[in-house]
């Protein structure tokens, strides 16, 4: 085959449109936050559908293995999509619930919340959302591109010019591996 197919052509100009149009402002303002409830010792709560779910547990890890620094308290994060919670809230409370509910088990004022949705328009992360509002808890939302009805209900949100599902998700892994460079006292070289 000669030359790249250009279902890959169209994927890797569509990222980089999506990389290029990154919202700086609220991306800094999101670092803020995220350093701030690390000094204040409250956790950090990630929650999504699907691959956004398993998105929420990579971050997770990456955060709290490779943001650690001498001086400064470990950064609690948890992506609360235990299976066995998950389907139990799910079977008892309906799938709506699943992350409301652990939210209002879990978290407590000066927490965090980053809600992942593509569409921004999952019921269970819109109404977690609210939960955490009604608990004092801070929200951020990762979304596409029209951010659906997430964007006017969190604090802080994060969209991206792709209505492309795996684009955006692809954005939202890159936020996590540019903020645990953010939060790390690791210096990067890259191409050395």
């Amino acid at each position: 085959m000669n030359g790249k197919p250009e279902y890959l052509n169209y994927y890797l100009k569509e990222l980089t449109t999506a990389i290029d149009s990154f919202e700086f402002p609220q991306f800094d303002k999101m670092v803020e936050i995220l350093e701030e409830v690390r000094q204040a010792r409250k956790k950090v709560f990630i929650i999504g559908n699907g691959g956004s779910a398993s998105s929420a547990t990579h971050i997770a890890n990456d955060w709290i293995k490779n943001t650690r620094q001498k001086g400064k308290p470990d950064f609690k994060v948890l992506p609360i999509n235990d299976i066995a919670i998950f389907s139990a809230y799910a079977n008892d409370e309906g799938y709506e619930s699943v992350y409301a509910e652990q939210i209002r088990s879990l978290g407590e004022e000066g927490d965090v919340l980053i809600a992942m949705s593509t569409s921004g328009n999952s019921p269970n992360v819109l109404k977690a959302i609210e939960t955490a509002k009604e608990m004092g808890i801070k929200t951020i939302g990762w979304t596409g591109k029209t951010g659906g009805k997430m964007r006017n209900e969190v604090d802080l949100c994060l969209g991206t010019v792709t209505d492309h599902c795996g684009l955006i998700e692809d954005t939202h892994m890159i936020y996590g591996h540019i903020i645990t460079i953010a939060l790390s006292d690791e210096k990067y070289t890259f191409g050395q």
